[in-house]
């Protein structure tokens, strides 16, 4: 059912916990399956320097917020942009059709704390 990488990442997520002082946060949630996800990201010359989650979910929605967060760590804000939820989930070795959803919320969360992030940055230059 589920591939080797995903149990891995759901037994020993990575970058779990929160980021005190984030220059972005991000919060998705799925009100039908309950996977609540929260990204936090620190930036620094436009790259993701650090990045750490808390996820409220099934273990499909803890291994790909592990996954996202070490896809996207060291990466620029525009590569981290760019990650899919289709892509979180081939790097996880594929999802079951059931759980693609938990997938979606990886890559949005991301998405959400850059969008915060920007937002943050844009009203400090006005």
């Amino acid at each position: 059912m589920y591939s080797e990488l995903v149990m891995d990442h759901f037994s020993n997520p990575r970058n779990v916990g929160t980021i005190a002082d984030a220059d972005g946060v991000g919060t998705v949630g799925n009100p039908v399956c309950g996977d609540l996800m929260k990204i936090f990201i620190k930036v620094k010359d436009e790259h993701i320097e650090d990045i750490k989650f808390q996820t409220f979910g099934c273990g499909a929605a803890i291994a790909t917020s592990s996954m996202v967060t070490e896809m996207v760590k060291g990466k620029t804000l525009e590569e981290a942009e760019a990650v899919s939820n289709k892509a979180v989930a081939e790097a996880l070795g594929g999802l079951p059709p059931q759980k693609m959803h938990c997938s979606n919320l990886a890559a949005d969360g991301v998405h959400e704390a850059i969008k915060d992030y920007r937002s943050k940055v844009a009203g400090k230059v006005e």
